[in-house]
């Protein structure tokens, strides 16, 4: 069962009070460090954003993400008319030889029956709509991230936090 989000909707204690001070103090120190990430640290701070969200007719309750090696599964109920059903996505990650992250969408499925075909064309065919219609910044990482998800395109992990590199 997922966590329950808090009656005020308050930013996630787990990303306030662990994640990103353990992130800032590894930053500050100038050298190598390990940021560990928490299955129910994430869920906390998925449930404390704001749900239900709305698309394309689909109403979106609270997912939950469930660590696997070498990637994570989504999975979350989508209400559409009416009907409640589950949506499992299953991501995979992957480094290569150039340090280059890969971020693949291996499965999606609603209940039992695979519809990753289907779901490939639809997330890209809505992401180009929406390309078209706003000014995306191609080198901005969220849209790295899109693009590795939808187009298995690998790119450099890397995002500035206090004007400093982090990877």
């Amino acid at each position: 069962m997922p966590p329950k989000p808090p009656a005020d909707k308050q930013i996630s204690r787990y990303l306030t009070n662990e994640l990103l001070p353990q992130l800032y103090n590894g930053v500050q120190r100038g050298e190598p460090f390990d940021l560990t990430v928490s299955q129910d640290g994430i869920n906390d701070a998925i449930a404390s954003s704001k749900w239900p969200k709305e698309s394309e007719g689909a109403k979106i309750l609270t997912p939950q993400v469930f660590f696997v090696p070498d990637g994570a599964i989504v999975m979350g109920p989508v209400v559409m008319k009416g009907v409640e059903f589950v949506v499992t996505v299953e991501l995979k990650s992957a480094f290569d030889a150039k340090g280059l992250l890969t971020l693949n969408v291996e499965q999606v499925k609603i209940g039992a029956m695979n519809i990753t075909p289907i779901a490939r064309i639809v997330a890209r065919k809505m992401y180009t709509q929406q390309l078209a219609k706003t000014d995306v910044d191609t080198e901005n990482t969220l849209a790295k991230i899109a693009a590795s998800l939808l187009n298995s395109e690998p790119f450099e992990p890397v995002f500035k936090v206090e004007k400093k590199k982090v990877r």
